[in-house]
């Protein structure tokens, strides 16, 4: 079997095709979760903290000049993706439960065993 019948069948396979669907809407799972952590969690969350916009949180370690912008640890933006992060992989962990749960047998009430025909 050579090199491109191998792939062929590599690409084929159900489970490569399910782990592509899987990547892109994962990828549009993450756009979806940042806006929330930008656009609708974080603001409320500056306005408790004092009208901080948490983007803006920085350490600034050299300032900007003319010709070279400022160099700073802009640890808001930081916080933000952990953010992001901790909401995916919480969904993603709900997800995973329910779905084992609904692929785990059934265990029944009696603790009898089911008698074979």
């Amino acid at each position: 079997m050579g090199f491109l019948d191998e792939f062929k069948e590599f690409a084929m396979k159900g489970n490569v095709v399910d782990m592509a669907v899987g990547v892109v809407i994962g990828g549009a799972f993450g756009k979806i979760v940042t806006s929330l952590v930008n656009d609708i969690i974080m603001p409320p969350v500056g306005v408790l903290l004092g009208g901080v916009d948490f983007k803006d949180l920085m350490i600034v370690l050299k300032e900007a000049t003319s010709e070279v912008p400022a160099v700073a640890i802009k640890y808001g933006a930081f916080l933000n993706t952990v953010l992001d992060f901790v909401i995916i992989a919480l969904s993603i962990f709900m997800v995973i439960k329910a779905m084992n749960n609904l692929r785990a047998p059934k265990k029944e009430a009696s603790g009898k065993k089911k008698a074979k025909k």
